[in-house]
Parts: C-alpha cells; structure tokens; sequence
C-alpha cells in the first residue's frame, strides 16, 4: 500500500513540473498566436542547442519566449525580433542563418567536403585499377599467335 501511495504521489509530482513548462499567453487574434508559435519554432535555444525555444525547458528559452511575446505586444515585426535575437546571440540562434560572408561555409562546407570525398574515392579507385594491370600493352605478333593456339588447344580438351 505504501508504494502505490508513493507511486501516485511521484507521478502527481511530475504532472505538476510538465505543467510548469507551458506558457500561458494571452494573444490579441489567432495570427498573433501563429507568428508567436512560428518564431519560437525558428529559433534556437542557446542553452540546449538543438532544441527550438518553444521545445525546451531552459530557463533562457522561457525568457526569450516572454521576450518574444513581449516584442509581439509592441507591435514589433518578425524581422525585428529575430534581428533583435541575433543581436544579442549570434548567428547560431537561428536555425536557418542568413547566407553571408560568416556563414557560406556552414552553408556549402558539407557539399563540398562530399563533392571532396567523390574526387579522394575516384583517385583511389583510378590507382588501384591501374596497379591491378600495370603496362597493359598491346600484344606483339608472336604473343598473338602463342595465345590463339593455347586458346584453340584449351578447346579442344573441352
């Protein structure tokens, strides 16, 4: 009995805390809610680093999402905000970075290293083919003739 009673005590406990990490914002229209919903999913948490701010339990996040809700009441654009966030973060507070000078290489860095791989694979794969049949020269004439009575005689055993 006193387990059960311990187990239902835990499990009150824990609805308690997933209930704490939920926001209770008040929004003007639907569209307010939407544009809230779509810039928390945008940006990044800099604490936990690969969870958006509407996913994570962080502190940071639960103040930039009140920050973002307070930006919103302002009547700030979305612009506004994410510039205002990578002002204060960094680049890596968006998920999708802007392609500039700083960033082309998170960009196109990955194609590149795969584009770099294909090229070391084919070199590898031209060398060991050539190692496999080194001088491959044409016949001479003897050779040629040694060749077809070897291949003649082979067919005939057969």
């Amino acid at each position: 009995m006193k387990r059960w009673l311990a187990a239902v005590l835990l499990g009150l406990s824990l609805v308690g805390v997933a209930q704490a990490a939920i926001d209770t914002y008040q929004f003007r229209d639907e569209a307010e809610r939407e544009r809230y919903q779509a810039l928390t999913k945008e940006l990044r948490c800099p604490k936990c680093q690969n969870q958006d701010i509407a996913d994570s339990n962080a502190p940071i996040a639960a103040d930039l999402r009140r920050e973002i809700f307070r930006m919103l009441g302002e009547g700030q654009s979305n612009q506004q905000i994410v510039d205002f966030m990578v002002d204060r973060y960094g680049d890596f507070v968006r998920y999708k970075p802007a392609l500039s000078s700083r960033t082309w290489l998170l960009w196109f860095g990955p194609g590149l290293l795969l584009a770099a791989g294909f090229v070391v694979l084919a070199v590898i794969v031209r060398r060991r083919r050539g190692a496999a049949m080194p001088g491959r020269q044409a016949l001479s004439d003897d050779e040629r003739e040694r060749l077809a009575k070897l291949l003649e005689k082979e067919q005939t055993h057969d």
